[in-house]
């Protein structure tokens, strides 16, 4: 994964109505006309969250009739695991310390 899907999917991420439309998903698909009721927001606003969302890969959407299913991606889930894992240090990992070559006296 390049740094620019690295950003996209981490900007996905950052927004609250994103958070709440992945916790709703959590476990089934959802029609879009059940994530405005419950979100309470535009259709338009719901549209902008949903391209990010699926453009970034944590979301799956299809397209039945005029309208729009959407579910958590496996692998977008992977992916993100995996992100975090790369720049976090989990708990079984030591760090390790040591001075910088160019600073040492």
């Amino acid at each position: 994964m390049s740094y620019k899907d690295e950003v996209r999917l981490i900007k996905a991420l950052a927004d609250e109505n994103r958070l709440a439309i992945l916790e709703m998903l959590h476990g089934e698909e959802k029609c879009a006309c059940v994530l405005l009721d419950e979100l309470n927001i535009s259709q338009p606003t719901l549209s902008h969250h949903m391209k990010l969302l699926c453009d970034s890969g944590l979301v799956d959407g299809r397209k039945e009739g005029k309208w729009m299913y959407y579910s958590l991606s496996i692998e977008g889930g992977k992916q993100l695991r995996a992100l975090a894992e790369k720049y976090t240090i989990g708990e079984d990992e030591s760090r390790t310390y040591k001075k910088c070559a160019r600073c040492r006296e």
